[in-house]
């Protein structure tokens, strides 16, 4: 890939060897929110899936999908916690490439617009997931609440793209093209998010109309009155 080794998904599972899966645990548990989201998450679910059909390694598939669901929850807790203890203290570089004060305020109105699937969103979207933990737990978001749905967000993510690259597993075309196959994905992995964004758009236009609609019709009341008058 035109990357650096140790993102390449491939090169990282042949080089960890019979310690494939947990290795896979601590990359994922680490992107889900250790301040560290530069790895290769949802291509690395992928080509697990993939070896896993293969037989390379030799766990069952129910098994990787439960650690695998577990690490990226545990991840996501970790992050939402080390954004409640630290909290704004994390924000304070207004220069800074990641963790900005702007995030803190941009995070509540991204909370307050989409609700809490936001986590599940954010789940598909690579520097986005492990950033929002970090952010929500700054924020003071509810506990529960978090759980829940960044647990959501976990079932659906973590057991579906490695259920993805085991069901694609035993098809030569994308043995033989796995780079691409991996490139794909990572695109494909936006679509969600993109999806969110233009129906937003939508409903933000919607609701400007509205707004306009009814600030007309209070404009007008007046004239209808003093004709009847």
């Amino acid at each position: 890939m035109l990357m650096p080794d140790w993102m390449d998904p491939e090169f990282l599972l042949n080089w960890l060897g019979d310690w494939a899966l947990w290795g896979t645990l601590l990359v994922i548990f680490i992107e889900c929110g250790v301040l560290f989201p530069i790895l290769p998450g949802d291509s690395l679910l992928f080509a697990v899936g993939l070896f896993i059909a293969k037989g390379t390694i030799d766990v069952p598939l129910w098994l990787a999908c439960v650690l695998l669901t577990v690490a990226a929850f545990l991840g996501n807790v970790s992050g939402y916690y080390i954004g409640r203890v630290l909290g704004t203290s994390l924000f304070t570089n207004p220069n800074a490439k990641f963790l900005k004060p702007k995030y803190i305020v941009q995070t509540h109105e991204f909370f307050e617009r989409y609700g809490p699937r936001a986590l599940v969103l954010a789940r598909f979207v690579p520097i986005v997931r492990t950033f929002i933990t970090i952010v929500a737990g700054a924020g003071k978001m509810d506990p529960k609440k978090f759980f829940l749905w960044t647990g959501i967000g976990a079932v659906l993510w973590a057991p579906g793209i490695t259920l993805l690259g085991h069901a694609l597993g035993n098809v030569e075309f994308i043995h033989q093209h796995l780079e691409s196959a991996l490139i794909l994905l990572v695109l494909v992995s936006l679509i969600p998010m993109g999806v969110e964004i233009v129906l937003a758009r939508r409903r933000k236009k919607k609701a400007a109309g509205d707004g306009a609609s009814d600030g007309a019709a209070k404009h007008a009341a007046p004239k209808h009155a003093a004709t009847k008058d």
